[in-house]
């Protein structure tokens, strides 16, 4: 926390590193489990000097009490040691020495959710990044590694499941005195933040998987009682993961036992911790009644990243948390392609796109821009960003993108021959890929080191006397807090031609690598004057800039053979329109769209070729991040006036294809969960959002009929989230009957509160506000706090944004009150409004107010300060 007196927190600096001056051989942990309040800590730890002669020991350390400290067999008085608030220093110690520290801490009360907590009946850990400090003094960094021995001992009812890293090695029963002990023992080496405890009266699910190599791998799941039976769908995926991950990366798992915990107080998504993954339970637990189909798809990718990270973060780590992209990204990249394999590839890819623009492309143009490896920060949970995991994953598939498929296999198989068991950097990974493709990406190098979103303009001419289709490149990255002038990037482009008639024309595919500040490229032969399709399959994250006509984009949305950009074609004719709704609301003028972009939409739905969940996506509109990217200055109003009647007009003068395609695929009443049936829910959901646009008075009685009958969670919160946004008593009945069903159930209670908070009604801020004292919303439990809070401001635009300031006060408020619990949290959501500079002036004024008011009050965290000082620079 910054002092009362208002001390600046000191940054952090990059160039600034330093190798550890000791080395850790062995680590043995005792935890006694005495009670909520009370965990007696025992640590000891095997310590060779690397560094300076005489350089003490310094340990970091948090929030708990020391009760005893051994050098070797001297018992320490504070005499030898110095101890403050956040480290343990030992001034003089000998080359090679054993230390042991007993200490006291208290999970109850540790609501930051950080080292080791309890919650909902609950002992749990979240180390990365600096949680393990808050467990025990230590050497807390990623590249101080170690082999972990564990005991935990706790009462034998209260807590029968006891979970470690690594294998079960001894366990036992102290009948005298109602507990019971278990061991655990990870060989291989690794840093403190992928240590992990869980103690609890779980159930679980057992299952096993027989490697390529032969050796058969126990698999546990995890979870309360009650949901035990919603744990196969996170089961089968990880199998799945397994013999992906051997497969495409010849990757094999190491130990006997792989385990996952579902726990409902998490901060993040889940953690990787080496033969122990905790996941927050939505990316658990699932069954169709309960889980959206959105829900299935997340679990699958999300249980695919974090068993990923058992090479590409746990066998190979980060040498320093100015390289956390080294493992997220990779990982993400890595996820991805997995989830390309398992589900529909394009979609998938236009999910990533999606998310990239509207949370990554923001956070560029943001206070908070810093480049995939930061130079400095002040708290590093901070850089769990869009860019370090979404950007990250995109500059690793540029690498596949230039080398090739089979290239970029070399340079991973290279990089983890080089660097198993070690702390290492993002210069190890990309020298990997260069050694083994005797290529050179030092220029590459630039997309790590150099933030923003590079914008790329286009310019064609066709030369009919010599056939020759040309295309000029010009490459600019606006400026970003501390790098006002970009160095040209190195940008590969994916490019194909086609012809008037949707015909791709032979040999046009080529990747073009963009290099300079502007360059010419030349297609020779080419009959006629082409279209091209760039940045095909997304292959850079640029935004790029091409005049098109509608007739062009058209075209390409019915020939192109890649999904993206056919989805792509269809988001410039969206975005073009949405600009000139926006402008005709601002102007005054009666919103008017032709009736060429309606026969576009139509021929979509139309088309009988289109598989469906293609066509779903390419059926929704930029979201409101998405299409605010469009304007200099982000006026909400007309940005979501010209998005509602955009909707509107569509749905109301093709309201007959909708209700058509709708009842067709209603009546299918699929039940499966295979990505057929996915797209089927999908398309049939996108219809009905379109119904509810048309303000036809039957729309709404389609969906309450869907939403009383639904056999699935997709078909019940699908109409639920239709029903919200209409004046119609049938909203409060859904409302409270899906309140009624479900209110047994966390996971769907957190639907519940979203759904409510994205509600266009007028009155969906007082919603809020009346939730927020709800008796399901639990405060403590950021995923509670995040379905409501962070709902509200990022999907519900106008009412978030309101000319009154109202929204904002409130969050200031909240943000304020969560940051002395949840510092993590308070970071979180005050990102709802840093890019205030980017809005209107009353908004912006009302959102600078805000936050300086929260940079006024004393004491405020780490997290939350760095945030707001540097939006406010």
């Amino acid at each position: 926390m910054i002092s009362s007196q208002g001390k600046e927190p000191a940054a952090i600096y990059r160039k600034d590193y330093k190798a550890p001056q000791f080395e850790l051989d062995t680590v043995n942990l005792h935890f006694d489990i005495r009670s909520e309040e009370e965990v007696i800590v025992d640590n000891e730890i095997q310590i060779k000097r690397t560094g300076t002669p005489d350089a003490p020991l310094f340990l970091n350390g948090e929030d708990m009490e020391l009760l005893s400290i051994h050098l070797d067999e001297k018992l320490l008085t504070p005499n030898d040691y110095q101890l403050d608030k956040e480290s343990l220093t030992i001034p003089s110690v000998p080359n090679r020495f054993t230390l042991r520290t007993s200490v006291r801490i208290n999970p109850k009360n540790n609501t930051q959710l950080s080292g080791l907590y309890f919650a909902d009946g609950l002992f749990c850990t979240q180390c990365e990044s600096h949680g393990f400090r808050r467990i025990t003094y230590f050497i807390d960094r990623p590249d101080t590694l170690a082999s972990y021995r564990v005991s935990i001992t706790a009462d034998s009812e209260k807590y029968p499941v006891l979970l470690s890293n690594g294998n079960r090695i001894a366990q036992g029963q102290h009948p005298d005195k109602g507990t019971h002990f278990v061991e655990w023992e990870d060989p291989f080496k690794k840093p403190c933040y992928l240590f992990a405890l869980v103690a609890g009266n779980l159930s679980c699910i057992s299952d096993y998987y027989v490697t390529q190599s032969g050796r058969r791998v126990a698999l546990r799941m995890y979870s309360d009682h009650d949901n035990q039976d919603k744990c196969e769908h996170a089961m089968t995926s990880v199998k799945n993961a397994m013999r992906w991950d051997e497969e495409q990366f010849g990757r094999e798992y190491d130990l006997d036992i792989y385990m996952i915990v579902a726990v409902r107080s998490f901060n993040m998504g889940a953690m990787e911790n080496k033969g122990l993954n905790i996941f927050n339970a939505k990316y658990v637990l699932a069954r169709p009644e309960n889980a959206a189909d959105s829900d299935f798809i997340g679990i699958e990718r999300v249980i695919g990243h974090e068993y990923f990270h058992n090479w590409t973060g746990n066998r190979v780590t980060c040498r320093d948390w100015f390289q956390l992209s080294l493992k997220e990204g990779l990982t993400v990249f890595r996820d991805a392609e997995f989830s390309r394999d398992m589900q529909n590839s394009d979609v998938c890819r236009i999910q990533d796109v999606k998310t990239l623009r509207s949370s990554q492309f923001i956070e560029d143009a943001s206070p908070m821009a810093h480049p995939v490896r930061p130079e400095s920060y002040i708290e590093v949970n901070n850089f769990y960003t869009a860019t370090i995991y979404n950007k990250g994953a995109e500059v690793i598939r540029m690498q596949r993108t230039l080398l090739g498929h089979t290239g970029f296999r070399k340079g991973m198989d290279l990089y983890f021959e080089r660097h198993d068991g070690q702390a290492v950097t993002i210069d190890d990974f990309v020298k990997a890929m260069e050694d083994a493709n005797h290529a050179d990406l030092t220029q590459f190098k630039r997309w790590y080191s150099q933030s923003g979103t590079p914008e790329v303009t286009a310019e064609t001419r066709y030369d009919a006397e010599h056939k020759q289709f040309i295309l000029t490149l010009s490459q600019h990255c606006p400026p970003t807090p501390g790098q006002k002038q970009k160095l040209p990037f190195h940008i590969p482009i994916s490019a194909a031609l086609w012809d008037a008639k949707g015909n791709l024309i032979p040999d046009s595919c080529r990747l073009i690598e963009l290099k300079e500040p502007q360059q010419t490229f030349v297609f020779e032969h080419v009959p006629a004057e082409p279209v091209i399709s760039l940045l095909r399959d997304f292959s850079a994250p640029i935004k790029l800039h091409i005049d098109y006509s509608d007739e062009q984009l058209q075209l390409l949305m019915r020939s192109e053979h890649d999904g993206f950009s056919r989805w792509e074609a269809g988001q410039r004719i969206a975005n073009k329109y949405l600009t000139q709704l926006a402008q005709q609301y601002q102007e005054g003028k009666a919103l008017n769209l032709p009736e060429t972009i309606i026969q576009t939409y139509e021929a979509i739905l139309e088309d009988p070729k289109l598989e469906l969940s293609l066509k779903a996506e390419l059926m929704i509109l930029p979201n409101f991040n998405e299409a605010s990217q469009i304007f200099s200055c982000i006026d909400v109003d007309a940005i979501e006036s010209a998005r509602n009647y955009f909707y509107q007009t569509v749905g109301k003068t093709l309201y007959k294809h909708f209700l058509s395609l709708y009842e067709t695929l209603h009546a299918k009443g699929v039940s499966d969960m295979s990505p057929e049936a996915y797209a089927e829910r999908k398309m049939k959901n996108v219809c009905l959002g379109y119904l509810i646009y048309s303000e036809n008075p039957d729309a709404v009685e389609f969906a309450y009929k869907q939403f009383m009958h639904a056999q699935n969670m997709t078909d019940e919160i699908g109409a639920l989230s239709c029903l919200v946004h209409v004046e119609d008593p049938r909203n409060k009945q859904a409302v409270e009957t899906f309140y009624q069903k479900w209110q047994h159930d966390d996971l769907v209670m957190d639907k519940w509160f979203a759904v409510q908070a994205s509600s266009r009604l007028p009155y969906a801020f007082e919603t809020v506000k009346t939730l927020l004292s709800h008796p399901k919303l639990d405060r403590n439990n950021p995923n509670k706090v995040k379905a409501l809070l962070a709902t509200f401001a990022i999907h519900n635009p106008r009412s978030f944004h309101a000319l009154s300031g109202k929204p904002y006060e409130l969050f200031t408020q909240l943000i304020l009150e969560f940051d002395r619990k949840n510092p993590y949290l308070s970071a979180n959501l005050v990102r709802s409004m840093i890019s205030w500079k980017h809005y209107d002036e009353k908004r912006s004024e009302l959102m600078k107010k805000s936050l300086e008011h929260i940079l006024a009050a004393k004491p405020i965290s780490r997290d939350l300060y760095e945030v707001v000082s540097k939006s406010l620079e």
